[in-house]
């Protein structure tokens, strides 16, 4: 059975997204966390319009949710958030909750459902919701997309999508760097740079691996292979480091060994005649993620200490 959820968007939301350029991701913000949105991962997931238009204006896929400050949703994504600015995404979201009669504590908190490979239909080519949809519903619903309305409306989106030239603002996101990639085509979904960074920090419970700083301004999902050096963005390919340590990876002073420990070159000496602040750490075992699917792969860890570590 091919799940598929609909969930009700806000039309400011649409209309930005709508005139954008075609974007990797977007951030389906929740103005409340009381009610986390995870369906399955890459499963499709159709933005509803409110009344009273009342249609599908467009799709995606989930790749993960995740209770943000909003200050830090804006930072991982820009634009991507549908408003122009972290002040405007502000605004909208104190509108939304004064209408909701929202009475959450932690207001800097926002819900954030990540949504890759985003498709938005220009006005004239929504689809028509389900007709089984409650007309009061504001909450996410999951449809069959196999049977019934749930096939019908899944149908109408693709046939919609299929409509929207690959240039033209609100297209489905397609792989254009022919050298990179050959003949540009619809891809698998797959995790962007943001969705990529958050799905690091909550794998590593939000804390450095290295040192355990859990302050989150000064932590950054770390490539262990480059993604201009073809590495994905997969959470075996990332490590949660402060920021400063990330640096120094990405300019090989320091590395992750096969048995997960951090390793600090004698080039950072030799460089700078310095180094006292992270040598201390050399040797020290990483903090690993919790699943094992999760934890570095050896493979990356292997490219890294043979194309870029100055050990």
């Amino acid at each position: 059975m091919t799940l598929g959820t609909i969930a009700v968007t806000d039309d400011a939301w649409y209309a930005t997204l709508l005139a954008r350029p075609p974007l990797e991701e977007v951030n389906f913000g929740k103005p409340s966390t009381t009610r986390a949105t995870r369906p399955p991962e890459f499963s499709p997931f159709l933005f509803k319009l409110r009344a009273p238009h009342n249609s599908i204006c467009g799709f995606g896929y989930f790749a993960r949710y995740s209770r943000l400050p909003d200050w830090l949703a804006w930072d991982t994504f820009g634009l991507g958030n549908g408003c122009a600015s972290l002040e405007e995404m502000r605004e909208r979201i104190t509108g939304i909750r004064d209408r909701i009669g929202f009475q959450g504590k932690n207001v800097a908190d926002i819900g954030c459902v990540l949504v890759v490979q985003p498709t938005f239909f220009p006005v004239g080519h929504w689809v028509a919701t389900p007709s089984d949809w409650p007309p009061r519903t504001q909450v996410d619903k999951r449809y069959n997309l196999a049977k019934g309305e749930g096939a019908r409306v899944w149908n109408d989106c693709l046939a919609a999508a299929s409509g929207v030239p690959r240039n033209e603002p609100g297209a489905p996101t397609a792989i254009r760097e022919g050298l990179r990639y050959g003949k540009p085509q619809l891809v698998a979904p797959r995790l962007g740079q943001g969705s990529f960074r958050l799905a690091v920090a909550d794998a590593y419970l939000r804390a450095c691996a290295v040192t355990g700083e859990q302050s989150l301004p000064a932590l950054e999902a770390a490539h262990i292979r480059s993604f201009k050096s073809d590495g994905p963005h997969e959470v075996p390919n990332g490590v949660l480091l402060r920021a400063d340590l990330h640096r120094l990876l990405d300019k090989g002073y320091v590395t992750v060994t096969r048995d997960h420990r951090f390793e600090v070159s004698q080039r950072l000496k030799v460089d700078y005649e310095n180094g006292r602040t992270y040598y201390p750490l050399h040797g020290r075992a990483l903090e690993l993620p919790l699943r094992a699917a999760d934890k570095p792969s050896g493979a990356f860890i292997e490219w890294h200490n043979q194309h870029v570590y100055l050990g």
